[in-house]
């Protein structure tokens, strides 16, 4: 007699594992409380349907918070493996100019939608929707929906507590942490991030970008583009600062960024260019020898004194090294994914709950980081897998 599963939430973590678990040993039911499954991942779709990353696997298992969280997960399943599985789905993909990994081009975020749940109704998963958890009774069954709910095993894929219009609002925490289960508050992350602008740039610069650039902040540098926004930066080369910049914050209720307008180039290079060049006006030094844009000179400008402007060593030094102060972060609700959860010390290397036997804990829910760019779905992926296969060998 096959032993039953009920996995509570329908994310990528959910997907991924009911696809995994071995359908011979299971009866597999996802409980979703939205009216459709996946609703967060068709809006992720919307602004660039990062799959994963394609760089290399010791590359990529760096880009996590805590780093090692995660290593056995995404080795056990790789960027290569969640291609390769796509594709037997019918979903082929390819590697952008930026190494994301996207559908084959005509190929819709709701396609790849459908291709993963039809595939889960073949193997003969149950998908309930309108269906929500709101506790344990007191022999620790979970209650759906104002019922009780027995199998033998639990996963919950609940998500974290960013864009609640998905229903990824993270009203279960105060539930786990009342059952005695250590968990952490939910903070922004890959977020926009607060800057105070002076008046005169954001007038000028709103919503222009900052292309091929990089930003530092502690010892992590990011490589990428930013956009100026009225409230202060967004973009990918500030989001995988997302760590660093929120322990800042944390501890000192700010943040120093350092944007490297040049990076392709040292200090010594933009020296020689200044100092060699047959333009007299620095601006147009700026322009026409560094190739620096227009929001980059106006910031340099701006926030510059006249003397320091003027000033060969002062202006390269800022061209490499141009800070920035950091205030606050958006809201969590405008965040495209969270911190915070359920604590790492509270699940076992197999994502088990310490004081729940069978019942698990997988994705967003959990108290990790990563950037923009396929990470996140990379690692939500991998960890369902992850704990499919720990499940098939439990029989």
């Amino acid at each position: 007699m096959k032993k039953t599963i009920a996995i509570i939430g329908g994310g990528p973590s959910a997907f991924l594992l009911a696809a995994f678990l071995d359908a011979t040993q299971f009866a597999v039911t996802i409980y979703e409380k939205n009216k459709t499954s996946g609703r967060k991942f068709l809006v992720a779709g919307k602004g660039g349907f990062n799959l994963t990353h394609s760089e290399p696997m010791e590359q990529l298992i760096k880009r996590y918070t805590p780093t090692s969280f995660l290593d056995n997960s995404l080795l056990n399943f790789t960027n290569t493996d969640f291609r390769n599985w796509l594709e037997q789905i019918g979903i082929p993909t390819y590697i952008g100019s930026s190494k994301r990994v996207y559908p084959k081009e005509g190929i819709k975020p709701i396609e790849v939608l459908n291709a993963i749940l039809n595939h889960l109704k073949e193997k003969g998963t149950v998908l309930k929707y309108g269906h929500t958890f709101s506790d344990w009774d007191a022999d620790n069954n979970p209650i759906i929906n104002n019922k009780t709910i027995t199998a033998d095993y639990t996963v919950f894929s609940l998500g974290g507590g960013s864009w609640k219009i998905t229903g990824s609002d993270g009203t279960w925490l105060d539930t786990f942490s009342k059952k005695g289960i250590k968990t952490a508050p939910f903070q922004a992350s890959n977020c926009g991030y607060q800057i105070d602008w002076k008046s005169s740039f954001i007038q000028k610069n709103e919503g222009a970008p900052l292309k091929n650039i990089a930003i530092s902040c502690g010892d992590a540098t990011q490589k990428g583009e930013a956009v100026i926004t009225k409230f202060g930066l967004e973009g990918n080369a500030i989001y995988g600062l997302s760590p660093q910049i929120r322990a800042a914050l944390n501890t000192h209720s700010k943040a120093t960024v350092f944007i490297d307008f040049k990076p392709s180039l040292t200090i010594e290079n933009i020296n020689v260019k200044i100092n060699t060049s047959t333009y007299r006006n620095t601006t147009e030094i700026l322009k026409k020898e560094l190739k620096l844009s227009s929001p980059q000179i106006d910031l340099l400008k701006t926030y510059l004194s006249k003397e320091s402007y003027l000033n060969t060593a002062i202006l390269a030094n800022n061209i490499k090294q141009f800070s920035l102060e950091i205030i606050n972060t958006a809201t969590i609700d405008e965040s495209i994914s969270t911190v915070g959860g359920i604590d790492l010390d509270a699940v076992s290397n197999n994502f088990e709950l310490q004081n729940m036997q069978r019942q698990y804990c997988v994705g967003e829910m959990l108290d990790w980081d990563a950037p923009t760019g396929g990470y996140l779905l990379q690692a939500c992926a991998s960890i369902g897998v992850s704990v499919a296969k720990h499940l098939n060998k439990q029989q």
